[in-house]
């Protein structure tokens, strides 16, 4: 039963170490799209801005 035992914990911390895993990378991926995301909102809003700044000089 010990042994039983000993395996049944084994295999628990295994899965507790996968899970961790699992969940660290999924939030690496998840701050990446954000980070990509902010980028590109960045990008858009500075074009956004510039466009609008060449149209008013322009006029």
């Amino acid at each position: 039963m010990g042994a039983f035992n000993s395996v049944v914990s084994a295999i628990t911390s295994c899965f507790m170490a996968v899970v961790n895993a699992i969940v660290t990378v999924v939030k690496a991926i998840i701050n990446g799209i954000v980070a990509v995301c902010y980028a590109i909102a960045s990008v858009l809003t500075c074009g956004k801005v510039k466009r609008r700044k060449a149209t008013t000089s322009a006029v």
